[in-house]
């Protein structure tokens, strides 16, 4: 392997946090205040009443004066520095699901350009168990009530907002990918270049015209010294289970990522949360891991856990190699990411489907 392919040492930065550290405290959890709340609430009245399709939605058509100021600086410390953000105080239960939508996709489109979440050109994505069979092959893991592994999702940066929490279970875990590197660093070295070898990664059915049922993608990549991740080991065995043509994976890829789970689940790593209602979530998936617990949901229906998700694009990303066009479609900075396939049009569906 070229040694220039891999960082010369441990990586550094704001990125390269542990949990432990950051559960004392919550500077982590910015508040809106009341003013921008006001902002909010006359946004979502002013587009409601103006009739523009929601999937175009803008920050020409959602005006922010002072919070859209704000969201400059928190899209800063998602991509430059810590890697997330979590914002808290969104009355979500004063507004109706369809105000609720765009109220989420109008702060949204401060940080990025929405993206396709799935074959069916969703926008707006809703994070909810449907009662589906995960060992179906199309069938996607935020589709159920099972605990996910920790993983980046085909995007740079994707958020979620809470509607309704659980009645027990399903919290939130993040972790720093770039900490994760210097912790294999630093423990296994031997290992750190099976992690920057290929990984034939399962696309779920969701198969871009011309293109394998799968796509190959090393986990770790270091590109205009920057150092980016990308890590589903579900699909990864999935695509190993599913397509025998696919490459095979050699016994210190599979070590390695036996190792990174390993470092995953250390409480001083990782950093959990519940989530509330109203609470929004942002993460910059190139330097941050995602996981959630199994979660067990109220009897009533209506009370179920379901939070909507965006996965958004920023003008202002940073640069990826070209192998990272099999997956996201572009390494153009806001035209990159999410799941397009032929006949695919974008749409925002208010209710899961």
């Amino acid at each position: 392997m070229n040694k220039t392919s891999m960082p010369p040492g441990p990586v550094s930065g704001p990125g390269v946090w542990y949990g432990r550290d950051l559960q004392q405290h919550t500077d982590w959890i910015r508040h809106f205040t009341p003013a921008e709340l006001a902002e909010l609430d006359t946004a979502v009245r002013a587009f409601k009443t103006g009739g523009a399709p929601l999937a175009g939605i803008s920050p020409a058509s959602f005006e922010l004066p002072t919070l859209g100021n704000a969201l400059a600086g928190i899209l800063s410390e998602v991509l430059e520095g810590r890697g997330f953000a979590m914002l808290r105080g969104f009355a979500v239960e004063r507004y109706a699901r369809g105000e609720q939508a765009i109220a989420y996709m109008g702060i949204g489109s401060w940080l990025g350009r929405a993206r396709s979440q799935n074959a069916k050109g969703h926008l707006l994505g809703h994070v909810k168990d449907l009662g589906l069979d995960i060992q179906d092959p199309k069938v996607r893991y935020y589709q159920t009530n099972r605990k996910l592994e920790y993983h980046t999702d085909s995007v740079d940066v994707v958020g979620l907002l809470c509607l309704k929490s659980a009645k027990a279970g399903g919290e939130s875990f993040i972790a720093s990918s770039m900490t994760l590197y210097n912790e294999v660093l630093a423990r296994r070295p031997d290992l750190l270049p099976a992690l920057f070898e290929p990984y034939p990664t399962d696309r779920r059915g969701e198969v871009p015209e011309g293109m394998q049922p799968w796509f190959e993608m090393p986990v770790f990549h270091w590109h205009a010294g920057r150092l980016t991740c990308i890590y589903v080991r579900q699909y990864i065995e999935s695509a190993q289970k599913l397509f025998p043509q696919a490459k095979r994976l050699r016994r210190e890829q599979v070590e390695a990522m036996d190792l990174l789970d390993e470092l995953l689940n250390e409480p001083q790593i990782h950093l959990s949360m519940a989530f509330l209602p109203g609470d929004m979530q942002f993460l910059h998936n190139h330097q941050i891991l995602h996981s959630r617990n199994d979660f067990e949901n109220w009897p009533e229906p209506g009370r179920h856990r379901h939070l909507l998700r965006l996965w958004l694009a920023p003008a202002s990303a940073r640069p990826l190699p070209e192998v990272f066009a099999p997956r996201y479609g572009s390494i153009a900075p806001g035209e990159r990411g999410g799941i397009v396939v032929r006949g695919t049009t974008p749409g925002v569906p208010l209710e899961a489907e």
